[in-house]
């Protein structure tokens, strides 16, 4: 699929970008969630419309070098996931990452108890992130986990999992912060799906600028023999061949 598919922070947050929340849940909204969840459905991913600007991108991923706005920095090498940085951000969140996390959590939610049902799994996520915050934290999963993720030439990123403990929500959103082609080469988006009974299906993804991608984070409804089963999958990032490319990722389980 080729798509269109450190210290915390202390005080209020301070403003990134020129777009309040009511605009970027106005982007939000105007997606077309029936042919996003159906995408979802066939591939395990798809790409939602412009969320941002280049303004807007080029101001989040220059957060990068603000080291007081993150609570931590994780080099990929050192630990094995590939080779990268990648740092959390501190509370409170900068308020597009806010935004957009609380603009996308009641779409996402419908997906997410529709897959459950098929699953025959319990759906424990209510109807509002506020809530669902506070059930995470009181299980003790009380850190961001909503990241900026910066690549150079030659870095990648190994095929994983975003689990922080028990309480999980089944989706999340990545958002390309530059231009494929431009500002780097390479760094597709990959998504592996274990199939029941079946070899594994790859799936890659140009992710444009300004745009989110929404993927499973652990498993997904796939049909079998048997009615539906949970198809494992886990997704990561392509070499870059050049360049610099900045992403973020919103997750909506803290960790």
């Amino acid at each position: 699929m080729t798509a269109r598919c450190a210290g915390g922070l202390r005080g209020a947050a301070r403003p990134v970008g020129r777009s309040g929340p009511a605009v970027l849940a106005e982007r939000v909204a105007a997606a077309d969630w029936t042919a996003l969840a159906g995408e979802l459905d066939a591939v395990g991913c798809a790409v939602t419309p412009p969320l941002l600007t280049p303004s807007e991108c080029r101001a989040l991923g220059a957060l990068y070098d603000e080291p007081d706005r993150f609570r931590s920095t994780v080099d990929m090498a050192r630990h094995r996931f590939g080779s990268g940085q990648y740092r959390y951000f501190a509370e409170p969140l900068p308020e597009p990452v806010q935004a957009l996390r609380e603009a996308f959590y009641p779409y996402l939610l419908t997906i997410a108890r529709d897959w459950a049902d098929r699953l025959g799994r319990p759906a424990p996520w209510p109807d509002s992130l506020e809530e669902w915050r506070a059930m995470c934290h009181a299980a003790g999963q009380t850190k961001s986990a909503q990241i900026l993720l910066r690549y150079g030439a030659g870095d990648w990123n190994a095929l994983h999992r975003d689990l922080f403990g028990e309480m999980v929500f089944p989706l999340q959103v990545v958002v390309g912060l530059d231009e494929q082609g431009s500002d780097y080469t390479g760094g597709e988006f990959l998504l592996v799906e274990q199939r029941p009974r079946a070899q594994s299906r790859g799936t890659s993804a140009v992710l444009p600028q300004g745009h989110g991608l929404v993927f499973t984070t652990r498993d997904r409804p796939v049909r079998s023999a048997r009615g539906w089963s949970a198809g494992p999958v886990r997704h990561g990032v392509s070499t870059v061949r050049s360049g610099r490319r900045h992403c973020l990722g919103l997750v909506f389980h803290d960790a």
